[in-house]
């Protein structure tokens, strides 16, 4: 495959200060005439040292806008003098340090200046905000230069004192903030109805997703939405999932041919993506895709789930076992170019074939997107369209997977998007998490092999005794872990954990998890800080409460707590959990859509958890069978022999057989010798 250079586009020759950089979206800029900095030490002295105003450019590898900014801004000669006249230029890849990107972004949202990226903030000369924007075109960028630079000679003492006013709601607390409550609170099924009804009230019910546009998959509402419907059985929840997960498969933000989901859909029918392909995003969806399948056994669901990792195998994985982390949505200078189709492509492709597959994918004379241009997407079933056009089930699905086949080997010869080769431990958790799930769902021990080596990975080369990194590249593990990159590794751990019982990911799980309280825990707040206790201060310190498309880390951390705490009976773990719930519970019941992750962990408290030991010769025999069950809110612990686990104290084989001890509240039922006798002891 040919990936398009992360080299610059611009005449100029001298690199910048970003040459040495090791992420792909600041080597992108790397020879930019703009005299750009990475955030540093060095950066920020000079912006004292010369009493100057600073601009931070935040943006990431994959992001289309980013790209048309830098080519009409900072790749002009022109632009660049006034900018290295009258500022320091510090470039931030906001993967790599989600720390800066969460302070600024907050910064222009309290402007109220909206949000996005690239994200472009005016700091004063020790790194307070006061002004800032996302886009601009070239002829509104140079007079803002020139705005803000009279503006800091003439207005300076009206510019800091804005930023000093900044920077102090920047430091607001978040109990003050969102008014956290300091309770303890009870949690039952019937207040999971008006969480749900808030949450259907924005349902799309011709499309599914949200009834806006752009669409993001959102993966932690739907995770919810199934818990909702395994407690309350409530069919209006089950027909929503089915209806987003269908059509977003469908849609243009799947690919068709490679397999994997784009970030984002620019309109309201899943159609038309934003083409960048995230780890982060197809990590989630493999589990939520895996997770329905089990309860629904739609055969669709399992293509998705195989496709996907198909595309992760072959595109995403480094020699080491890590996964990089996003394909970039344009090639060539231009979006989509690399998944796009004309109908002479497919009339020369698949000959006699072509009006059937036209028919199928919707692929237009003079296009279905832009001129001459076609999305694949779909809008039947295959056993729909099998029926509208008198062929077999069997016949048509010969014939799909030889088109896959085709367009796949003749799109290989195009340019490929740019790869960002960084490899991120809080994005490799998620991924990690979505093999496990995909394995105990269909059983491949392809897909468990990708998890085991990714957490050897994860293990060896970005932890540091019990410290994890953020970003590895070329052999080296850089930046302080987030509390993000703890949260999502441990879950990872906990589930190939549950998956094969090997008591070595439990026990890393448990190092990062107590790495994690010691230095990452407010206990004033009783919630997570978002960075380490030990790593660069800036002007804020900030604790990451709300969910969107990625799970927020606090959310994520109180569920780990609470599903480790209970594995190893460590009542520290879940009664922080249950804190931090409680703290949230009325902000929930508000906003669901912004804390759906957390309302998975409301309805663990809702109804009692199964802790469900298995011991004996056959433990990972059951483990497979009760994995096949829809039971979401069950924990699983296992052996064949011996275990220092506490849930498998003296759990033992009877007679040479298999038991199964099904427990709620470290209180057991009566121990089984088979999983049907177990389920039914399933309250």
């Amino acid at each position: 495959m040919i990936h398009q250079s992360n080299k610059h586009n611009s005449d100029n020759s001298t690199p910048n200060n970003l040459l040495h950089e090791t992420s792909p979206y600041l080597l992108q800029h790397a020879y930019n005439p703009v005299e750009w900095y990475p955030w540093s030490a060095e950066a920020l002295t000079k912006a004292k040292r010369e009493d100057k105003p600073i601009i931070v450019s935040i943006g990431y590898s994959a992001c289309h806008w980013c790209h048309v900014m830098e080519k009409e801004c900072f790749e002009n000669d022109e632009v660049a003098k006034v900018m290295n006249e009258y500022f320091v230029n510090i470039k931030v890849d906001r993967e790599e340090r989600p720390d800066i990107d969460q302070i600024y972004m907050e910064a222009l949202q309290s402007m109220s200046l909206g949000g996005g990226w690239p994200l472009n903030v005016f700091l004063t000369p020790d790194a307070k905000p006061f002004y800032g924007g996302t886009y601009f075109p070239a002829p509104h960028w140079t007079n803002l230069l020139e705005q803000i630079s009279q503006a800091f000679q003439n207005n300076r003492a009206d510019l800091e004192h804005s930023a000093e006013e900044f920077t102090k709601s920047l430091n607001n607390t978040d109990s003050h903030k969102y008014g956290l409550k300091k309770n303890i609170s009870t949690f039952s099924k019937e207040e999971l109805e008006p969480i749900f009804q808030k949450l259907e009230a924005k349902f799309d019910k011709r499309a599914g997703g949200p009834n806006k546009a752009p669409k993001f998959p959102m993966p932690s509402t739907y995770m919810f939405l199934l818990r909702y419907y395994q407690i309350s059985k409530n069919e209006a929840a089950l027909k929503h999932i089915k209806l987003t997960l269908d059509r977003m498969a469908y849609g243009g933000i799947y690919d068709q041919i490679g397999g994997g989901f784009a970030r984002y859909s620019t309109d309201a029918e899943w159609f038309a993506p934003h083409f960048e392909k995230m780890l982060y995003d197809n990590g989630q969806l493999l589990s939520l895709y895996s997770e329905a399948y089990t309860l629904t056994k739609n055969s669709m669901y399992k293509e998705v789930v195989y496709e996907t990792i198909e595309w992760l195998k072959n595109e995403m994985v480094n020699p080491e076992g890590g996964f990089y982390s996003a394909q970039d949505a344009d090639s060539e200078g231009v979006e989509g170019k690399f998944y796009v189709w004309t109908q002479k492509e497919i009339n020369e492709l698949l000959k006699d074939d072509a009006a059937l597959f036209s028919e199928y994918y919707h692929v237009e004379e003079h296009g279905n997107w832009e001129e001459g241009e076609n999305i694949l997407f779909k809008n039947l079933s295959d056993e729909a369209f099998a029926n509208k056009f008198k062929l077999s089930k069997e016949v048509l699905t010969e014939k799909v997977q030889r088109w896959k086949k085709t367009l796949k080997k003749r799109r290989d010869e195009r340019i490929w998007p740019g790869l960002d080769d960084k490899t991120l431990a809080s994005w490799n958790g998620l991924m990690l998490k979505g093999l496990v799930d995909a394995y105990r769902t269909f059983d491949n021990e392809i897909f468990l092999k990708l998890a085991e080596e990714n957490a050897i990975f994860l293990k060896e080369k970005m932890r540091d005794e019990n410290k994890l990194y953020h970003s590895y590249k070329k052999g080296k593990a850089t930046i302080d872990g987030y509390l993000e990159d703890y949260a999502f590794v441990i879950d990872g751990y906990i589930a190939l954990y549950e998956a094969g019982f090997n008591e070595q990911w439990l026990r890393e799980a448990e190092k990062l998890c107590d790495y994690a309280m010691k230095n990452f825990y407010d206990g004033e707040e009783e919630m997570f800080f978002f960075t380490d206790n030990n790593s660069e201060k800036l002007i804020a310190r900030k604790k990451e409460m709300f969910d969107n498309v990625i799970p927020g880390s606090n959310s994520a951390m109180a569920i780990n707590l609470y599903r480790l705490g209970t594995l190893l009976e460590n009542e520290l773990y879940t009664e922080v959990s249950l804190k931090m719930l409680s703290k949230v519970k009325h902000l929930i019941s508000e906003e669901p859509g912004y804390l759906s992750n957390w309302a998975c962990l409301f309805s663990y408290q809702a109804q009692p958890t199964a802790e469900i030991a298995i011991a004996g010769k056959d433990f990972l025999k059951f483990r497979n069978s009760i994995d096949k069950i829809y039971y979401p809110n069950k924990i699983l612990s296992g052996t064949a022999t011996e275990s220092t686990l506490p849930t498998l104290q003296d759990r033992k084989a009877t007679n040479g057989k298999t038991m199964i001890y099904v427990c709620y509240n470290r209180t057991c039922k009566f121990p089984v010798d088979n999983v049907e006798a177990a389920m039914e002891l399933l309250e």
